[in-house]
């Protein structure tokens, strides 16, 4: 019997002056959610990087005792910095029932370029996995880059850039800071670190 088709939990986190958007694959199972929103698994170290790259600490978003994600503070981070937030998948089936790439089969892309009409000003499209590279790379006509670089392609008349980044699963062979210089440098370059940065 085949798997069933899960829809996408959330909808598109798109703040209006958006100047990256991280796509995933797909979000884990909700028994594995410690937050209603993207990265939601807390061993999952997406918010413990950007904690790091932006602040120096990698529990400034996290809330140690409770074993969770300190939402709020996330959202409003990311609709200040302008980091937009979805997967490349809309609809999926879980063939061994769990959230690895490899068993996902994608049922429903997600359209890609619906959402960056929404956010005019982004200028960046960030991608962890080698799946999403692969996939966005085809869309656009752009060659997928290697681990922690970008490909440069156009859209619609808007100049854009393509990273791929270490994922921020634990499963990904990489200690947390290492992982750290590579999307601070992510930042860096696209003038997003600054405002935040604590000397």
């Amino acid at each position: 019997m085949a798997a069933e088709i899960e829809r996408h939990p959330f909808e598109p986190f798109l703040p209006a002056n958006a100047r990256v958007l991280f796509l995933g694959s797909f979000p884990p199972q909700r028994k594995r959610w410690s937050v209603e929103f993207y990265y939601p698994n807390y061993i999952n170290d997406f918010w413990r990087i950007t904690g790091l790259v932006f602040f120096d600490d990698r529990d400034r978003f996290v809330d140690v005792p409770a074993k969770r994600f300190k939402l709020e503070e996330i959202k409003g981070f990311c609709s200040e910095k302008g980091i937009a937030l979805f997967d490349t998948a809309t609809a999926v089936r879980r063939l061994k029932g769990n959230a690895s790439d490899k068993f996902l089969e994608v049922v429903e892309p997600t359209d890609i370029p619906a959402l960056l009409r929404r956010i005019p000003e982004c200028r960046a499209v960030v991608v962890t996995g080698e799946k999403a590279a692969d996939t966005l790379g085809g869309a656009f006509g752009v060659a997928s880059p290697a681990v922690g670089e970008y490909s440069s392609f156009l859209f619609e008349d808007r100049r854009m850039r393509l990273y791929r980044m270490p994922s921020t699963s634990r499963a990904y062979p990489l200690p947390i800071d290492r992982k750290a210089d590579v999307y601070r440098r992510l930042f860096e370059d696209l003038g997003m670190r600054g405002q935040f940065e604590i000397k």
